[in-house]
């Protein structure tokens, strides 16, 4: 196995430098690495993503969740990847946010086994639904979506897992923002969106969902 500062981790902590993010730990750095090394096996036979260049899934996968996680407020307990296919960005929130309690939903059966294989791995504080999220009957203090299927349908599922207080961090495009906010209903409070990187104007929005459901 890699050491934490070999030519993939320098690559990524260089990336999230050049954008103006602080560079994981080595201990981090290594854990990423072995998230890397697995992915790319399993997607050579599972089909996790379409981008298959090493650099353009770091930049595009890796660097993205990792801004997300460190942009997710304080005080998140349980967090619900709604949709999470390769494990974005749950795995990487999981890893850099280890006090967060992540659930990866994900219905497609093979994208739900690499899921598991990669919670034993990495050893994170992680649990697969492998199934549809909107069938679970709890509630989350967060819940995440980035480029799920029917993505203005999966954000007003995911709205109804918010608790009160709760907080919906949406990954997307500038332009599909509004839609995807009016989906989510008139409960949730917005803060500005940030931009993410990779390009195509993506943005992570946050939204809080109100104490009260009397809005």
């Amino acid at each position: 196995m890699s050491t934490g500062e070999s030519a993939p981790g320098k690559r990524l902590n260089a990336m999230l430098s050049g954008i103006g993010l602080a560079p994981l730990d080595p201990a981090l750095t290594c854990r990423f690495e072995e998230y890397l090394s697995l992915f790319v096996r399993w997607n050579e036979r599972v089909n996790l993503t379409s981008v298959r260049d090493e650099d353009s899934i770091l930049l595009r996968h890796f660097v993205e969740s990792i801004a997300c996680a460190r942009a997710l407020p304080e005080g998140i307990s349980t967090l619900l990847d709604f949709g999470s296919g390769g494990g974005f960005p749950g795995i990487p929130i999981a890893l850099c946010r280890p006090e967060i309690l992540v659930t990866l939903a994900e219905s497609q059966g093979k994208k739900a086994a690499f899921l598991q294989e990669a919670v034993r791995v990495l050893g994170i504080s992680a649990s697969v639904h492998a199934g549809r999220a909107q069938l679970l009957q709890m509630s989350f203090d967060c819940v995440t979506l980035r480029a799920v299927d029917k993505m203005a349908a999966a954000v007003k599922a995911g709205a109804d897992l918010v608790a009160p207080g709760g907080w919906l961090a949406l990954m997307t495009t500038r332009s599909d923002l509004a839609e995807l906010q009016a989906a989510a209903g008139a409960v949730f409070s917005w803060t500005g969106a940030d931009l993410l990187p990779g390009g195509e104007d993506r943005v992570l929005a946050l939204g809080q969902r109100a104490v009260s459901s009397l809005v």
